[in-house]
């Protein structure tokens, strides 16, 4: 039965009313039996009778009409009530006042909260983010040493040696980068205000931004790049979406040992981009939680240094572009990520 049928409305009407209604037929079974003690004519008994019930009826009809007035004037309010308590239905009784006081008060020691969690939840941002932007120049500036010491370096036997050790340092400091990067992007994403410039930009320029950004580790573990020219204009903001193709690559990179990393769009759909890896693949009963935050799967347990937020934040940022994900995967045969970036030029028009 729906909360707002009329049949539920009458079974909670009768329901509040029950006392009454059955005084009052306790009421009508006594006269109906003292007037046959007394052996009065049948005739005006149920005369009267009759007329009680008309009026009853009447004010029955009415006192309903009431009830259901103000059931909808607060499921209206319900609807609002997050925003604005407003002005509600006229209190009846002292039992309906005490409520409309204890609910006002519960109300304004909700937004009274609610502003402290604001105000406690933009200092933390605001925190984090000065973090994570300070904490670039330490991170660019440990880069240029280690670069400088490498081209210093005189005796060339110390100079392979310091130079693998100095590599893998850079690996690690290229590392640190990305999860900066990550949290500056989580900071931004749950922000509400968070930037969007929506363009016509070239698919193929944005791509290529993420190859730059991953050309050492692609060059570095030997795995091969399958890249193929797309001559393709999207809708979208360039930011964003290299960020989301960065994390992809981020992921293909870090779960690939060998083989081939393929980036090229789809033949039988409109603007679908496809990053193809044949790395170690996501178990079938991860697929569907891939996208959530924090979950990590059997690869995540498998490598204990996952987060579980890359697709999480990939998720986040395309949903705020229109844009759509779907991930095609088994494992050991390798992952296939495909976003579609048709829809937010679908959207707009």
């Amino acid at each position: 039965m729906k909360e707002n049928s009329l049949l539920w409305i009458v079974f909670w009407y009768m329901k509040n009313h029950i006392k009454t209604l059955v005084m009052n037929s306790i009421f009508c079974v006594i006269f109906i039996v003292v007037f046959s003690l007394y052996s009065l004519a049948f005739e005006p008994v149920v005369y009267g009778l009759f007329l009680c019930f008309c009026v009853a009826g009447t004010f029955i009809v009415y006192d309903f009409m009431e009830y259901y007035k103000k059931h909808k004037e607060l499921c209206a309010l319900e609807k609002q009530i997050t925003t604005d308590l407003g002005e509600m239905p006229l209190a009846n009784n002292l039992i309906e006042v005490d409520y409309q006081k204890n609910l006002r008060a519960l109300y304004d020691q909700k937004l009274e909260m609610s502003s402290k969690m604001d105000s406690k939840q933009t200092e933390m941002m605001d925190y984090y983010t000065l973090w994570a932007h300070q904490i670039k120049t330490p991170i660019a500036a440990i880069r240029l040493l280690l670069q400088s010491e490498q081209r210093e370096q005189g005796n060339q036997s110390e100079q392979g040696n310091q130079s693998e050790v100095n590599k893998e340092l850079l690996v690690q400091i290229f590392k640190i980068e990305q999860y900066v990067e990550m949290v500056l992007g989580y900071l931004k994403i749950e922000n509400r205000s968070s930037d969007l410039v929506i363009q016509n930009y070239s698919l193929s320029q944005i791509v290529k931004q993420g190859i730059r950004k991953y050309a050492n580790i692609f060059i570095r573990k030997n795995i091969a790049l399958d890249f193929k020219e797309m001559d393709c204009i999207v809708l979208t903001d360039e930011k964003w979406l290299v960020f989301v193709i960065e994390q992809i690559l981020s992921n293909a990179l870090k779960y690939t040992n060998r083989g081939t990393i393929s980036i090229y769009m789809e033949d039988a759909a409109e603007a679908t981009l496809v990053i193809e890896d044949t790395g170690i693949g996501i178990a079938e009963e991860d697929l569907p939680r891939v996208f959530e935050k924090g979950f990590t799967g059997y690869n995540g347990r498998m490598d204990k240094k996952a987060t579980g937020i890359g697709l999480y934040l990939c998720k986040r940022v395309l949903d705020k572009l229109s844009h759509r994900i779907t991930i095609i995967s088994k494992l050991d045969l390798g992952t296939r990520v495909k976003i579609d970036l048709s829809s937010i030029k679908t959207m707009i028009e």
